[in-house]
């Protein structure tokens, strides 16, 4: 079936322009918003430090902590949330307003210590530079428990490197699961990565969902603007049935054997999500391959709804706090 016809400009919808040299220039970023270490008159929901990864690709970690943590009293360490924020690979930051804040709320309520990826962006860094540069934050918190070049003063204080947890919201999502097989390879001993948050996860394909062909002049994402994100974040001259891409496709053996040694994951999605469909066939997915899902499908919601709802945010923080203080001893970890 032939797409349907749509008049949109993708650059116009981002308000994106391509360079002759291929970069981008972001004529409308978010506001950002800068670390708050210490408390403010302004209200915070936690406190945030910066924190560099990688000079040479100009990465850096956003550290979040809750103001009054209760391991000041209990002696309990919190988990340890790595956070990478959405944007479908090519546009926004971690100090991008809604991350910033939403990162501070899950820091906050859940509790735990919230760490938000400064990714390097395509097309001027086509993937897997994401992938890369999470696995280099996954390693920074493995430096830490080691206490590898020096060890940072909330770390140490309140850090559970037993519970650590890879997050992410759409294109942040589809981080979250290629990050997380691509941990399967390394020894990572001590810390522990116990579960996968996965908030509508940014997938696609050659094919299209019946949810893409019925939603394709999306307000949030409209096809031809996902189409655009993938062209210009996957590698030169691939398709969107890349592995990174279409996780369904080519799932050859070993990649299947890596995919049953995953830790449990929670999956959530929205109806008014084009990308809605892969997002369920993702999670049958998983769970045909032995892995642990709690899928959460809300029939109201969009693309992308919890920066406009507070209503469905507060549900999405409450999903992450029930998510993180609840597993067994028999789950599977990294």
């Amino acid at each position: 079936m032939a797409d349907p016809k749509s008049d949109l400009d993708p650059y116009d919808f981002l308000k994106i322009t391509q360079n002759p040299d291929g970069s981008l220039t972001r004529n409308r970023p978010l506001p950002s918003l800068p670390a708050t270490p210490e408390l403010t008159p302004d209200s915070q929901p936690a406190l945030s430090k910066d924190i560099r990864l990688n000079s040479t690709n100009a990465t850096f970690l956003r550290l979040y902590r809750p103001i009054s943590p209760p391991t000041t009293t209990t002696g309990k360490k919190l988990p340890i949330i790595i956070y990478f924020h959405g944007g479908g690979f090519i546009i926004f930051s971690a100090t991008s307003l809604p991350f910033h804040h939403s990162c501070g709320v899950v820091s906050a309520q859940s509790p735990a210590l919230v760490i938000s990826v400064e990714y390097r962006l395509a097309p001027e860094h086509r993937l897997p530079a994401a992938y890369d540069d999470a696995m280099e934050a996954v390693l920074w918190v493995r430096d830490q428990a080691l206490g590898i070049n020096g060890c940072d003063e909330w770390m140490t204080e309140l850090a559970d490197y037993s519970k650590v947890y890879l997050m992410g919201s759409s294109s942040g999502g589809n981080i979250t699961y290629n990050a997380g097989l691509r941990a399967l390879d390394l020894d990572l001993n001590p810390i522990k990565i116990v579960g996968l948050i996965m908030n509508q996860p940014f997938f696609s394909g050659v094919g299209r969902t019946q949810s893409e062909l019925r939603l394709f002049n999306d307000r949030i994402i409209p096809l031809v603007v996902n189409d655009l994100m993938w062209s210009l974040s996957l590698p030169e001259g691939c398709d969107r049935d890349h592995e990174y891409c279409n996780p369904l496709r080519d799932l050859n053996g070993s990649r299947i054997e890596k995919i049953k040694r995953l830790p449990k994951c929670l999956i959530r999605g929205y109806s008014g999500d084009p990308m809605v469909d892969r997002q369920r066939e993702f999670a049958k997915m998983l769970e045909t391959h032995g892995v642990h899902v709690i899928k959460k499908f809300d029939d109201e919601g969009y693309h992308g709804v919890e920066i406009f709802d507070q209503e469905k945010a507060q549900v999405l923080y409450d999903d992450i706090k029930t998510f993180i203080w609840t597993f067994s001893d028999k789950m599977s970890t990294l």
